[in-house]
C-alpha cells in the first residue's frame, strides 16, 4: 500500500526542503509553522498493462465491446493526445501505443481498412517525426506515417474541418473533418490530472480557432474554479456542451489512462521523497545531481532535462461511452493525487519547475512560466484555492528572458508588444487577440512549421486569469527582475525578501503554504 499524502508543520526539526526551479531546484528553509503539502506516495502500477488494455475494450463503460462495434468498409479514425502529454514523457513503449496497437489489431480482425490516426494537437505545434514515433511506436508509424494516414490535425485547413453545429448557448462546434465524417472515432487519452480527459479531448484537441474561443477566452478562465473540477470550471462546462453536442452526431469510443507519481528516473529518485526520510544514497545523489547540475553549461543542463523519460506506471485504464469513462478516470486521479488540506493560507509558496505541457523539446519562456506556476499549480485544489482572496503566491523560477523561434513565434511579438500595453487579460483579449489570431505569418508558421499557433501566447495569459484575479501579488524568487516586471509582478533574491515584500498585503506575521511538487498533488481545501 502506498502512503496518503500528508500535510508537515515546519518545526526547529525540519530539514531544508527541495523547491523546484527552473532546469534545477534548491534546499529552502521555510519559516516555522509554514505547512507543507506532500503528495501521496506513488501507487503500484499494473503489470500486464496490454491485458488491462483488452479488457477494457472488451467491457468498457456504457457502451458494446470495441469488437461490436467495428464492421468491413467502416471508416475508423483514431485520434490521440499529442506531446502535451506526459510530462515529462513516459519511458517506452508509451501508453498510447500500447492501445492504439490493441485497437488496430481488433480493427484488422474485423476487416477494417479504412483507418486514419490524427494527433488532437488543436493549436498546439505539429510534432516532428520523431516525436510522433516516439508516441505511437515504430510499427505503427511504419504502418500509417508514410501513406499518410497518420498526421497531425490542422486547425487552420478549412478542406478539412467540419462545423457539426452550435450548442443550446450558441458555441460552434468544429472539428477535424475526418474524425466528424468517420462510424467511428476513437479517441486515445493520458490523464495526468483531473483536468485532462473527458469531453475536454474531443471538442477541444480536433477543433478550430473558432471553437476554441468559446471558452479560452479571458471571462471563462477567470471564473474556472479551478480547472480541476470540471463541474466547477466554466471553460470544461462549455467543454462539455460541445462534447455532448459531438455525441448526438457521432459515435465516439473514449479510451482513458491514468499513471502513477513516477515522475522521475532513478537517478532523481530522491525528488519523491519526503526530506527528513532520505538515506545516504538519497542525500549522495541530491549532491551530485546539485553540483553537476550548478557545473553543467546551460545547454547541457537543459538537454538533461528534456532527456529525462519518466517510468510511469498505469493505475487505470477504461474504454466506453465518454462520461461514464471519465467518472472512473477521476476517481483513480483522485486517489493518487488528492491532499485534504484544511483551511486557506495567506501566502501560497510554488517551485516551478523546467517543464509545461507546451515547451517539450524547447524552452520555458516567461509567459509559460507563468502559466505554470499561476495556472497550472494555482489551481491545483478542489473546494477553494490553497491561498485566501488578496493573499499573496510567491514562486520560484529564474525567467529568462528566453524564448523558442521556432517553436513560439507569437510568442515574442506579445511580450514585446502587448504585455508593454496591458498585462489586463481582458484588455489584452479585446484589442489585440483577434490581430494574432488571423495573422497570415503565424498561421503559416502553425501550418507548415513547428510553431504554436499565433492566438496560444493568450491563451496561456487568460489560464492565469483567475489566480491574477484571485491574489493581491506575484513574488518570483530568484528571477530575471526585468523579465517579470515587464509581466506585472516583483522578483526578490530570497523567500525571506519576498515575505517581507508581501508584508503589506498579508502582514508580518503571515500563515505560510508551500505545495510540494512535482510529483502531482491536488490539495482538497475545507473551509
Amino acid at each position: 500500500m502506498s502512503r496518503p499524502g500528508f500535510v508537515l508543520e515546519v518545526d526547529d526539526r525540519t530539514p531544508p526542503l527541495v523547491v523546484h526551479e527552473g532546469e534545477g531546484f534548491r534546499l529552502e528553509r521555510f519559516p516555522l509553522g509554514t505547512r507543507v503539502v506532500y503528495p501521496p506516495e506513488s501507487q503500484p502500477g499494473i503489470r500486464d498493462v496490454a491485458g488491462a488494455v483488452r479488457h477494457a475494450l472488451e467491457h468498457p463503460e456504457g457502451s458494446e465491446p470495441l469488437r461490436a462495434l467495428l464492421r468491413p468498409g467502416m471508416r475508423l479514425t483514431i485520434a490521440f493526445d499529442d506531446i502535451s502529454l506526459t510530462l515529462p514523457p513516459m519511458r517506452k513503449p508509451d501508453i498510447r501505443q500500447v492501445v492504439m496497437e490493441e485497437v488496430l489489431t481488433a480493427a484488422a480482425a474485423a476487416g477494417v481498412d479504412d483507418v486514419v490516426i490524427v494527433a488532437a494537437n488543436a493549436l498546439h505545434r505539429r510534432m516532428t517525426e520523431a516525436e510522433l514515433r516516439d508516441i505511437v511506436g515504430e510499427r505503427v508509424f511504419r504502418s500509417f506515417y508514410p501513406s499518410g494516414d497518420l498526421y497531425n490535425h490542422d486547425a487552420e485547413d478549412p478542406d478539412n474541418l467540419t462545423h457539426v453545429g452550435t450548442t443550446d448557448r450558441g458555441e460552434d462546434v468544429e472539428i477535424n473533418r475526418r474524425a466528424a465524417e468517420s462510424d467511428l472515432l476513437v479517441y486515445v487519452n493520458v490523464n495526468m490530472v483531473a483536468m485532462d480527459g473527458g469531453h475536454k479531448s474531443v471538442p477541444i484537441g480536433l477543433a478550430s480557432y473558432r471553437s476554441l474561443r468559446h471558452h479560452h477566452n479571458s471571462r471563462t478562465m477567470v471564473h474556472s474554479r479551478s480547472f480541476m473540477d470540471h463541474t466547477k470550471s466554466h471553460m470544461h462546462q462549455s467543454a462539455w456542451r460541445m462534447g455532448r453536442m459531438l455525441a448526438e452526431h457521432l459515435k465516439i469510443f473514449t479510451i482513458e489512462t491514468t499513471v502513477n507519481n513516477d515522475v522521475f528516473p532513478d537517478r532523481y529518485s530522491f525528488l519523491m521523497k519526503r526530506e527528513w526520510e532520505w538515506g545516504i544514497r538519497d542525500q549522495a545523489s541530491m549532491l551530485a545531481a546539485k553540483r553537476g547540475l550548478a557545473m553543467a553549461p546551460n545547454k547541457l543542463r537543459h538537454n538533461l532535462f528534456q532527456g529525462m523519460r519518466a517510468p510511469y506506471g498505469l493505475t487505470g485504464v477504461n474504454a466506453g461511452e465518454t462520461e461514464a469513462v471519465h467518472s472512473r478516470t477521476v476517481a483513480t486521479v483522485h486517489r493518487q493525487q488528492v491532499v485534504d488540506v484544511e483551511g486557506q493560507s495567506d501566502v501560497l509558496v510554488l517551485g516551478v519547475p523546467y517543464l509545461s505541457p507546451y515547451n517539450v523539446n524547447s524552452v520555458m519562456n516567461p509567459v509559460l512560466a507563468t502559466c505554470m506556476g499561476l495556472g497550472y499549480y494555482f489551481n491545483s485544489y478542489l473546494g477553494a484555492p490553497v491561498v485566501r482572496r488578496g493573499g499573496a503566491v510567491i514562486l520560484y523560477h529564474p525567467v529568462p528572458w528566453e524564448f523558442s523561434q521556432l517553436h513560439h513565434p507569437s510568442y515574442v511579438d506579445f511580450f514585446e508588444e502587448v504585455l508593454t500595453v496591458s498585462t489586463d487579460p481582458a484588455v489584452i483579449e479585446a484589442k489585440f487577440e483577434a490581430q494574432y489570431a488571423t495573422d497570415p505569418w503565424y498561421t503559416h508558421l502553425y501550418r507548415t512549421s513547428n510553431a504554436y499557433h499565433g492566438v496560444h501566447p493568450f491563451y496561456m495569459w487568460y489560464w492565469a486569469a483567475h489566480a491574477m484575479d484571485h491574489v493581491g501579488d506575484v513574488i518570483w524568487v530568484g528571477a530575471n527582475r526585468k523579465t517579470v516586471e515587464r509581466m506585472g509582478f516583483r522578483a526578490a533574491s530570497t523567500l525571506r525578501d519576498a515575505l517581507e515584500m508581501a508584508s503589506s498585503s498579508v502582514g508580518r506575521s503571515p500563515s505560510i503554504t508551500y505545495l510540494r511538487n512535482p510529483p502531482h498533488l491536488l490539495a482538497n481545501v475545507a473551509t
